[in-house]
């Protein structure tokens, strides 16, 4: 029996152009994360009013989610796609009058309208990668597709390192250790903040910049168009036929607890090693290693996808997070680091899988189906925020309480591992 190609020679330049965009969401998604530890520190925030810096990233996923999906069904891919890479820019580009004004509230809008446009480019690029080929080979296309998301992420990484962390003023120490920037009176600190917050800035007026080029480029690049014959937009039969389908809701309820999951190891990675000693501008190379082992998980399970089955699979990694996740808790030191990078393999093949696994057999009622499993990355704005909570339990600090023997940071990973116990269960009932 000949084997299915992962994507027909016909549709491989539309595949290599939306799969481009997987890096450009990737990018934006990890120069943010460290952004908690930053705007903490710069504008003296506790953590739950840092970790607003997520709310309002990942809750323009929900909000705008299902408004793509709806714009996508009604007109096409492409103008779903310059749709989103517009929004992406204007987001972008509104950090120049935020850090005029040093405002955090404005910070956290230019965020939310960012985030709509990735809202777009996500619910319009799965479903089409998905798309691309045959049903028995669209959970592995997607897979490999995704493999190119945490490229353009560890890119965020490195520019949130070389041009933003360790150019802020904020973080300079004394010969002492001790933070130079808490010893300053109110007109220093004024003076430094202005510094920083225009540090922040920059990347992100230079990446608007660079999306309104991907836009011009788009716009002359002629892509295959998916318009409905009669317009007809099947709203209320569709979300009828969606949620009395239980495969497709417990694949939302696992995506949701997925993405929590992981944005709360990739955002308290950076407090996890503050406790240790370790800076946030080094601590960056911990994060680092976490998306490198995070794509090769990625590539790994590519491969092994054709040998044993996504929802086994799925079940087997929810396991090995789990248990990466105890180590996390309860072994204190490097080694409890060590196993918080390690996290990241176990979670390489997640998204994508729960994703294809939710969609399958749902015909036309995907498009819709799509958004909501978008909009489930809902989870990454609530779950980082209940985790800030766990965190000021005893104060500001990362350990200024213990539980169950361990420093607050340790035992606020248990949300992270409930959340892969969801995870677990979803792919053990499909088994």
């Amino acid at each position: 029996m000949t084997k299915k190609p992962l994507v027909p020679k016909s549709l491989l330049v539309p595949f290599i152009l939306i799969t481009s965009l997987f890096a450009l969401w990737g990018f934006a998604n990890d120069i943010t994360n460290p952004m908690v530890a930053t705007f903490k520190r710069v504008l003296e925030l506790n953590n739950v009013q840092a970790s607003w810096v997520q709310m309002a990233f990942y809750g323009g996923y929900f909000t705008m989610a299902l408004p793509a999906a709806i714009f996508v069904k009604r007109y096409t891919y492409k103008k779903g796609v310059i749709f989103g890479l517009s929004l992406y820019a204007f987001g972008a580009l509104l950090f120049y009058p935020a850090a005029a004004w040093e405002s955090y509230f404005f910070f956290l809008i230019a965020l939310y309208i960012l985030t709509f446009g990735l809202a777009f480019l996500e619910t319009t690029s799965n479903p089409y990668i998905l798309s691309m080929g045959s049903e028995e080979t669209a959970t592995q296309r997607l897979n490999f597709a995704q493999a190119f998301n945490p490229m353009g992420a560890l890119a965020g990484l490195f520019v949130a390192k070389e041009f933003i962390l360790d150019a802020l003023e904020s973080n300079n120490r004394s010969s002492d250790g001790s933070l130079l920037y808490d010893s300053l009176d109110v007109s220093a600190k004024a003076i430094v903040r202005s510094n920083d917050l225009m540090v922040i800035r920059d990347p992100y007026v230079l990446l608007g910049i660079f999306v309104i080029f991907m836009i011009v480029l788009i716009l002359l690049v002629k892509m295959p168009e998916s318009k409905e014959k009669n317009g007809n937009l099947d709203f209320l039969p569709s979300m009828k036929r969606l949620w009395t389908n239980p495969h497709f809701v417990e694949g939302v309820i696992a995506q949701m607890f997925y993405v929590g999951a992981q944005i709360m190891c990739w955002t308290y990675i950076y407090q996890y090693a503050e406790v240790l000693g370790i800076e946030n501008a080094d601590a960056v190379n911990y994060a680092y290693a976490a998306l490198i082992v995070f794509l090769t998980g990625r590539w790994i399970c590519t491969y092994l996808l054709r040998f044993i089955s996504s929802e086994k699979l799925l079940y087997y990694f929810s396991i090995l997070a789990m248990i990466l996740v105890l180590g996390t808790m309860f072994i204190q030191g490097m080694a409890g680091l060590y196993c918080l990078v390690g996290v990241s393999f176990a979670m390489s093949l997640m998204f994508p899988t729960i994703y294809g696994i939710a969609l399958e057999g749902l015909g036309e009622d995907a498009k819709y189906g799509a958004a909501f499993l978008v909009m489930a990355i809902v989870g990454g704005a609530i779950m980082p925020t209940l985790q800030g909570m766990i965190l000021d339990i005893g104060g500001t600090g990362y350990a200024d309480t213990f539980i169950l023997g361990v420093p607050e940071v340790n035992f606020s990973f248990i949300l992270p591992l409930l959340c892969f116990a969801v995870v677990g269960v979803f792919a053990f009932r499909r088994i």
